[in-house]
């Protein structure tokens, strides 16, 4: 991470003998009270709380203040960056697209963004990566305005201003990072005793490993059902899903509530079941 070094006034040599200074507050010879001297300000470090939100766009402006349509077309989520382990990484475009990032103060460059190579068919997402593609590499200044739910502001080299509003993301949330396992999503779910729901029917999971090479390692837990569902994580009947999750433990939860939850991560498998 950049940080701003302090810059260095130099103060100027008098050759005769000094004037010995008024004590604070005392009148000066003109008449003026002295100017107690301030210490520069820290250099602002806003890596924990960019990392802490997920900021999805709410607005975008250009340097005139037109509105920017491609960046916030309806119709789907809204673009989303994520800030983490010095990146940054957009969501909700047609592929996934990810660029380092250093800040410095006020100061945010974005190098050049690297991006998967998946055919999109959705204009607007095709537009949407397009547009921030273009704007997201630079120089940048931003601002944050802390509080119930923050805000940034990126006003980019050319003089667009995209606003975002955070949301907690799950290690915010739950107060940690959590442990990342894989499950192992069967095509049915399965009739379990829910203590809030009649009738319920549960994901049936079970967690299953990998080793360093990303091959399957023997050895499977049994299969279980799984009493929550999985943030984030759709699930279709007759499609069975390798999941990478992260799993926290939930504070204090609700009687009856699950003590565990579980976020998805990405998706690893996925096959259609023929009944």
């Amino acid at each position: 991470m950049r940080r701003a070094l302090p810059l260095l006034l130099p103060f100027a040599l008098i050759a005769c003998s000094p004037t010995p200074s008024p004590p604070d507050g005392a009148a000066t010879p003109d008449g003026q009270a002295a100017t107690a001297e301030l210490p520069d300000a820290a250099p602002a470090d806003h890596t924990a709380t960019l990392g802490a939100y997920h900021w999805r766009l709410v607005d975008a402006r250009s340097g005139a203040g037109a509105r920017i349509e491609g960046l916030l077309a309806e119709g789907g989520a809204p673009l989303q960056l994520d800030f983490r382990d010095g990146g940054v990484q957009v969501r909700n475009a047609c592929n996934n697209m990810s660029a380092n990032v250093a800040l410095d103060d006020d100061r945010m460059t974005v190098d050049q963004v690297i991006s998967t190579m998946m055919a999109c068919q959705d204009p607007r997402l095709q537009t949407l990566e397009r547009e921030i593609g273009q704007r997201l590499p630079g120089t940048h200044h931003i601002t944050i305005a802390e509080g119930e739910t923050p805000r940034l502001t990126l006003q980019t080299d050319s003089g667009d201003v995209l606003t975002f509003e955070g949301t907690p993301t799950p290690a915010t949330r739950y107060g940690s990072e959590g442990e990342q396992v894989f499950l192992e999503i069967a095509p049915e779910r399965v009739a379990c005793s829910h203590p809030l729901i009649p009738d319920h029917r549960c994901l049936q999971a079970r967690e299953v490993r990998y080793d360093a090479n990303g091959v399957r390692v023997p050895g499977d837990a049994p299969w279980a059902p799984l009493y929550q569902e999985i943030e984030g994580f759709t699930h279709e009947d007759g499609t069975r899903n390798v999941v990478r999750v992260r799993r926290f433990d939930v504070a204090d939860p609700p009687t009856d509530a699950p003590a565990q939850a579980y976020v998805l991560d990405m998706v690893v498998e996925s096959e259609t079941v023929t009944r």
